[in-house]
C-alpha cells in the first residue's frame, strides 16, 4: 500500500487508522486531496466561509464539525467540542447563546441574536444530497475499507510496513487522518486537513494548544463513540415518534411544531424498516388467557389422574396418555407465539440511500433460483409465467439474474425456456413503461378487475390488447412444444442442427448451461438490457447420490457463484410467480439495512395461493401458520424457512456464523449491601472461569495475526506466509470444493466476479462446480448450502442457520409478494401434506434434530421450540388415531373415559373449553385471520392427522431403520376443465383409508348408542351426552373429508345426503324397537265371551 512518506499509527481493536505527514510538500498536496471532508456528525460536507477558509468549529483541536451542528450543539448540546471537550467559543456569523464571553476583536451585531436565518427545508435538502453512512461518511469495501474513489493519490516513495493485520492490501481514507503534522510548524502547531473549493486559495494554519497530548484528538475515543452512538439513537427515536406516530392532524407538522433536531436528519439516513409491536389491548388479554389455560390444564389433569375409571380402566389410562401428549404439543405450538410482531419498510428511504440521482445504483444485486423437475407435472407455461415475472422486476436490471434449474434434463423445459426468452423481450418493456401489477401474463391477463385504473398514457389500451394477442399466441407456441413431448423418439429428442439431446436419459447426462438473456446484443424492443437469464441442468451420473432439490439448489448456488456471485439469492418454486414487483426492494430493507442487516441470514414471505375455492375446503391457504405461527416466530429469532418466497445472505448459506455484537459493559451500583456484592463476586469469578477457554481461543486468533503482521514488517518469514496460505486454501477447498474461482468467490461478502476473466472460462468453471462428484468429501449438505438427509430440506436449512447465530426476518408487504397454486384436490393435498411430514420424522431421526442438536450455539429457546414442534407434529397422529377412536368404542360397550361428573369437574370441563375458544379468539385477533380459515386449520388438523401424517411415520421408520426407501408424488400445478375442476376429481390412494373407517366407526357408534338409549329408557340418555358430544366432535372435523370423498352431487347436496343415513338409520332402529302392532309386554288378550273348549 502506498502512503506518500507519511506514517500511520493506529490501533486494531479499534479499527483505527491516524495519518501524519512527514514534510510541508506532502502536507499541502494532503490537504487539496482532502476537497470534501464530511461533518463528523451529520455527514455534510464542510462549507467554506465568507473569507476562503474552510469552517472550523473548534480553534483547539480542529474537530470537523459543520456549521449547523456547531451551532445545534452550542443551542441545545453541552456547549463544548466532541472531541476535546473545550467549549465552543462564538465564530462570526453565528448566533450568541448564554454564558459566550465578550470578545472585541467579533463585530458582527447583525447575526449575533439571530436564530431564525435557518430555513429547515434548505437544511433537509442539502442534507439529502450527504452520504448515506453515518460519521465518517466513507464507502467500505468487501474487507471493511474505503472503495478506490476515496483512496489517496499519493506520490511515490519508499514502502513502510504498517501494522494491519493481515490487511496489508488495505487503503487510507481520508476520514482517517486524525492529525496532519508540517515539519516547518515545529511540535507546537498543528492542522487539521480540512477540504477547500478553489486549491490555488493559500493555507492558513491555525494554531492550537501543545501541552494537550496527541492521543486526545483520536478518533477512537470510547467517551466520543459512546456519545456518539447515543446522540444517533436520540435522533432516530425522535424522527420515528414524529414522522409514524403523527399527532391529531394526522402527522402533518409545520415547521415551527417540529423538534430542534429533525434539520439534522433526513430520511436517506434513517432506518429502512422498524417493528411494530402487536397492540398491547390485544396481546396482554391473549397472553393472561394461555397463563390462565396453563393453570386449567394443571387441575384438568390432577383431576383426571385422581379419579380414574373402575369398571373401563384400560379407555381411562389411554384417553389420558392422549391428552398428555396433547398438552406438551399445546405448549411446543404456543409458546413460540408469545411474542408476536409485525414489520413496515420505507421503500423511498432504500431509494434515497441507494440510488441517488445522476449515480450508479448500489442495490445489491440478486441471483433467482427457479427449480423445477417434471415439465409434465409442472406444466411449463406455469414455469415460463414465473420467469417472466421476475425478469420484469423493478429491480435494476444489470442487479437483476435468474438461474433456471432443470433438474428432469427435459428438451420441454428447454425449448420452452427459449420461446420464453424471446417473448420476454416484448413483455418486460410492457410491463415497466405501464407499471402493471402483476407482471405474470397468465394472471394478469385473467384478472378480473378495471384494467384501466389509474392509467393514463394514450396508446396504453391499444398496446395492451396487442400484448394480449402476443401472449396467446406464445401460449400456442408451449401448448405445441407440450403436445410434441407426449411422445418420445425411439432414438430421443434432437436438437435443431441435428445433434442428440444431451438429456435423453434423465439419470445419465452431463451439465447443460445455456444462457439466454444477458450477454452482449440480446436487448429488448425498446433496446434495453435485460436482466441474465440462465438455463441449468447438473450433471447425473448412476452411482451418485444427487439429493433431489437440495442438491439441485446446491449447483445453482455454485454455478451463480462463478457466473455472477450476487451477495443475495431469491429462491422460488417454478409454480410461485413474483406478484409484487417490489417485492426484492421489500426484502432489501431488511437486507442492506446498516444498523440490522448484517446478522440477518434470510428475509421470508409468506405464501399466498391463486385457484383456490372460497371456502378453502382443504385448509389450502394455510393462514394460521403464515399468519399467527410465523409473526409469533418473527418477534424471536425469526421465521422458519419454508421452501419457497425467501432471499437469502449468500454468506449465510455457506455456514459462517453470524457476527457477533458487543455486549455494553454491565452497570455497577454503589448502593447495593456487602452482601450481595459478594454474592455478585462470586457469580463474577464462575463467569471468569467460563470464559477462560474463549478468551484464550480469542487471544490466540490475535497473537496469530500480529505474529503474520510482524512477519511481514521483518520481512523474513515469506515462505512461513507462504505456507499459511497454502493451508486457509487447502481448508477452503475441502470445504468448498476444488474450484478455484468459486473458493475465491466465497470469500467476497459484497459479491462480484473476476473483471479481467473470459465468459468462457467462468463457463468451463461453471460446468465444473455442477459434475455429479464435486461434492465428494466437501462439507456441501452438511454444513454448507442446503442441507441433506430430508425430503424438507428447508426446514432443516433454516435450522442450521439459526443454530449459527443468524436471524431471519418475517416481510408481510400490503401487496402479497409472491403466489402460487396449490393443489385442491383431496388425494393431491394429502400427498403434499405425506411428503412435508416424512421430512419432518427424517429430521426427528437424524442427529439435526432440534430435540439435541445446535445447543451451545445461538438458537433461542423458544426458537428451539418452534422447531421441535416441527419435527415433532407427525408423532401426534398415533395418539390423534387412538383418540378419536374413542368415541366409537365408548358408544358401542357403554362405558366411558370419565366417571360421574361432579361439580367441580363439570367446572374444570367448563374452564378449558371456554379457554381453549378464547384463545383461539385472542389469536384470530392480533393476527388477523378469520373464524372460517381457523375452523378450516382446526379440521385438516384433524384429517391430515389420522392419514397423512401417520402414514409419514411409518415410512419414515422404514427408510431409517429399515433401509427402505420411499419416493413421493410431485403434486399437480394446475387445473385444466374449468375453475376448480379438480376439487371434485376423485383419486383413489391408501391415504383415505383410516379417516374413512373412523367416520364409519363412529357414524355406527352414534347409532348404536341412540338406539341403546331408546331401549334402555329415559335414565340412559343423562350419560349418552357425554359420549355423543365427543363422537359428534369427530364427525364435524372430518366432514370436509367426507365431502371430498363423496364428490360433486349434481342433484342433492352432500349434508343432505349425510344426515338423511344418520336419521334413516335411527328411525329404522326406532321402528324396529317400537313396534306400534305389538304391545311392550306381548299382545292383550281379553275374554270374548266364547267357550272355546265347547
Amino acid at each position: 500500500m502506498d502512503t506518500g512518506g507519511r506514517l500511520i499509527a493506529g490501533s486494531h481493536n479499534r479499527n483505527e487508522f491516524v495519518l501524519i505527514n512527514a514534510d510541508e510538500n506532502a502536507r499541502i498536496k494532503s490537504v487539496k486531496e482532502l476537497s470534501g471532508q464530511t461533518c463528523q456528525i451529520c455527514g455534510d460536507e464542510i462549507e467554506i466561509t465568507v473569507d476562503g477558509e474552510p469552517f472550523v468549529a473548534c480553534n483547539e483541536c480542529a474537530f470537523p464539525v459543520c456549521r449547523t451542528c456547531y451551532e445545534y450543539e452550542r443551542r441545545e448540546g453541552n456547549k463544548a467540542c466532541p472531541q476535546c471537550k473545550t467549549r465552543y467559543k462564538r465564530i462570526k456569523g453565528s448566533p450568541r447563546v448564554e454564558g459566550d464571553e465578550e470578545e472585541d476583536d467579533i463585530d458582527d451585531l447583525d447575526n449575533e441574536f439571530d436564530y431564525g436565518t435557518l430555513d429547515p427545508q434548505q437544511v433537509t435538502e442539502a442534507m439529502l444530497t450527504a452520504r448515506h453512512n453515518i460519521g465518517r461518511g466513507t464507502h467500505l469495501n468487501a474487507s471493511g475499507m474505503p472503495t478506490h474513489s476515496e483512496l489517496y493519490s499519493s506520490p511515490p516513495s519508499s514502502q513502510i510496513p504498517l501494522l494491519t493485520y493481515g490487511e496489508e492490501g488495505s487503503e487510507i481514507s481520508a476520514d482517517h487522518h486524525a492529525l496532519v503534522l508540517p515539519s516547518t510548524m515545529g511540535h507546537g502547531n498543528r492542522v487539521h486537513p480540512m477540504s477547500y473549493a478553489d486549491p490555488s486559495v493559500p493555507l492558513q494554519p491555525r494554531p492550537m494548544v501543545p501541552k494537550k497530548d496527541i492521543a486526545v484528538y483520536g478518533y477512537g475515543s470510547v467517551s466520543w463513540k459512546d456519545r456518539m452512538e447515543e446522540w444517533k439513537k436520540r435522533q432516530n427515536d425522535k424522527l420515528q415518534v414524529v414522522k409514524h406516530e403523527g399527532g391529531s392532524d394526522g402527522g402533518n407538522f409545520d415547521g415551527d411544531e417540529l423538534d430542534a433536531d429533525l434539520p439534522m436528519m433526513d430520511e436517506g439516513r434513517q432506518p429502512l424498516s422498524r417493528k411494530l409491536p402487536i397492540s398491547s389491548s390485544k396481546i396482554n388479554p391473549y397472553r393472561m388467557i394461555v397463563i390462565l389455560r396453563l393453570a386449567i390444564l394443571g387441575l384438568f389433569f390432577h383431576y383426571r389422574l385422581l379419579h380414574p375409571v373402575r369398571d373401563a380402566y384400560g379407555l381411562w389410562l389411554t384417553s389420558v396418555i392422549c391428552e398428555i401428549w396433547f398438552a406438551v404439543s399445546w405448549i411446543l405450538d404456543q409458546f413460540p407465539k408469545w411474542y408476536p410482531i409485525e414489520r413496515e419498510t420505507y421503500l423511498d428511504r432504500l431509494s434515497l440511500r441507494y440510488e441517488k440521482e445522476g449515480k450508479p445504483s448500489e442495490l445489491a444485486s440478486i441471483d433467482v433460483f427457479v427449480s423445477t423437475v417434471d415439465p409434465m407435472k409442472e406444466p411449463p407455461l406455469i414455469t415460463a409465467n414465473t420467469v417472466l415475472s421476475i425478469l420484469a422486476v423493478d429491480y435494476p436490471v444489470d442487479k437483476v439474474a435468474c438461474y433456471v434449474s432443470d433438474d428432469g434434463a427435459a428438451m420441454l423445459t428447454f425449448e420452452a425456456l427459449s420461446e420464453t426468452s424471446e417473448f420476454a423481450r416484448k413483455w418486460v418493456p410492457f410491463c415497466k413503461k405501464f407499471n402493471i401489477e402483476p407482471r405474470a401474463p397468465e394472471w394478469y391477463f385473467s384478472q378480473k378487475i378495471d384494467y384501466l385504473k389509474d392509467k393514463v398514457h394514450p396508446t396504453f389500451v391499444r398496446e395492451r390488447r396487442a400484448m394480449k394477442r402476443e401472449y396467446e399466441e406464445f401460449k400456442v407456441r408451449i401448448n405445441g412444444l407440450v403436445a410434441t413431448a407426449q411422445k418420445v423418439p425411439e432414438d430421443g429428442w434432437t436438437m435443431q442442427d441435428g445433434t442428440p439431446w444431451p438429456g435423453n436419459s434423465v439419470r445419465d447426462h452431463p451439465g447443460m448451461i445455456q444462457v439466454f438473456l444477458g450477454h452482449s446484443g440480446v436487448r429488448d424492443e425498446e433496446g434495453n438490457e435485460l436482466p441474465r437469464l440462465v438455463y441449468v441442468s447438473r450433471e447425473k451420473r448412476p452411482g451418485f447420490e444427487h439429493h433431489k432439490k437440495a442438491g439441485a439448489m446446491n449447483s445453482l448456488i455454485r454455478v451463480s457463484a462463478v457466473l455472477s456471485n450476487a451477495p443475495y439469492l431469491l429462491n422460488v418454486d417454478c409454480d410461485h410467480y413474483i406478484n409484487n414487483s417490489k417485492a426484492l426492494r421489500e426484502a432489501m430493507c431488511f437486507m442492506m439495512d446498516p444498523t440490522s442487516g448484517k446478522k440477518v441470514c434470510y428475509v421470508q414471505f409468506p405464501q399466498r395461493f391463486d385457484g383456490i375455492d372460497r371456502h378453502d375446503r382443504y385448509s389450502n391457504r394455510n393462514v394460521v401458520f403464515f399468519d399467527i405461527n410465523m409473526k409469533g416466530l418473527d418477534g424471536i429469532q425469526g421465521p422458519i424457512y419454508v421452501g419457497t418466497g425467501c432471499v437469502f445472505r449468500r454468506q449465510a448459506l455457506y455456514g459462517y456464523d453470524a457476527p457477533v455484537t458487543k455486549k455494553p459493559p454491565g452497570k455497577t451500583c454503589n448502593c447495593l449491601p456487602k452482601w450481595c456484592c459478594c454474592l455478585c463476586c462470586f457469580s463474577r469469578k464462575n463467569k471468569k472461569t467460563k470464559q477462560k477457554k474463549t478468551a484464550k481461543k480469542s487471544k490466540q486468533r490475535e497473537a496469530s495475526k500480529q505474529i503474520h503482521a510482524l512477519e511481514n514488517i521483518e520481512g523474513a518469514s515469506e515462505s512461513n506466509s507462504q505456507k499459511s496460505s497454502e493451508t486457509s486454501q487447502m481448508k477452503l477447498e475441502k470445504k468448498f470444493g476444488q474450484s478455484p474461482v468459486f473458493v475465491a468467490s466465497t470469500l467476497l461478502e459484497n459479491g462480484g466476479v473476476p473483471r479481467n476473466a473470459s465468459p468462457a472460462s467462468l463457463l468451463s468453471e461453471a460446468i465444473q462446480v455442477i459434475s455429479c462428484g464435486y461434492e465428494d468429501k466437501t462439507e456441501w449438505g452438511k454444513e454448507v448450502g442446503w442441507i441433506y438427509g430430508s425430503v424438507t430440506e428447508d426446514i432443516l436449512t433454516g435450522f442450521k442457520m439459526h443454530c449459527h447465530g443468524w436471524r431471519s426476518v418475517y416481510c408481510i408487504p400490503k401487496r402479497p409478494a409472491f403466489k402460487g397454486s396449490a393443489p385442491i384436490n383431496l388425494s393431491d393435498r394429502l400427498h403434499q401434506v405425506l411428503r412435508w411430514a416424512l421430512g419432518s420424522v427424517e429430521i426427528f431421526l437424524s442427529r439435526h434434530c432440534p430435540i439435541w442438536y445446535g445447543y451451545g450455539g445461538g438458537l433461542k429457546w423458544l426458537e428451539r421450540f418452534s422447531y421441535i414442534n416441527s419435527v415433532v407434529y407427525p408423532w401426534t397422529s398415533i395418539p390423534l388415531l387412538v383418540y378419536c377412536t374413542l368415541p366409537a368404542i365408548c358408544l358401542l360397550t357403554g362405558k366411558f373415559i370419565v366417571p360421574e361428573i361432579s361439580n367441580y369437574a363439570s367446572l374444570i370441563f367448563m374452564a378449558l373449553f371456554i379457554s381453549i375458544a378464547a384463545t383461539g379468539i385472542l389469536e384470530m385477533q392480533w393476527g388477523g385471520v378469520g373464524i372460517d380459515d381457523w375452523w378450516r386449520n382446526e379440521q385438516f388438523w384433524v384429517i391430515g392427522g389420522v392419514s397423512s401424517h401417520l402414514f409419514a411415520l411409518f415410512q419414515g421408520l422404514l427408510k431409517v431403520l429399515a433401509g427402505v426407501s420411499t419416493s413421493f408424488t410431485v403434486t399437480s400445478k394446475a387445473a385444466d376443465d374449468g375453475e376448480f375442476s379438480e376439487l371434485y376429481l376423485f383419486k383413489w390412494t391408501s391415504l383415505l383409508i383410516p379417516p374413512t373407517t373412523l367416520l364409519i366407526i363412529n357414524i355406527v357408534g352414534v347409532v348404536v348408542g341412540i338406539s341403546d338409549a331408546i331401549n334402555n329408557g329415559y335414565d340412559s340418555w343423562g350419560p349418552l351426552f357425554g359420549r355423543l358430544f365427543f363422537a359428534l366432535w369427530v364427525i364435524i372435523h372430518l366432514y370436509p373429508f367426507l365431502k371430498g370423498l363423496l364428490g360433486k352431487q349434481d342433484r342433492m347436496p352432500t349434508i343432505i345426503l349425510v344426515w338423511s343415513i344418520l336419521l334413516a338409520s335411527i328411525l329404522t332402529l326406532m321402528w324396529v324397537r317400537i313396534n306400534p302392532f305389538v304391545s311392550k309386554d306381548g299382545p292383550v288378550l281379553e275374554i270374548c265371551g266364547l267357550n272355546c273348549d265347547d
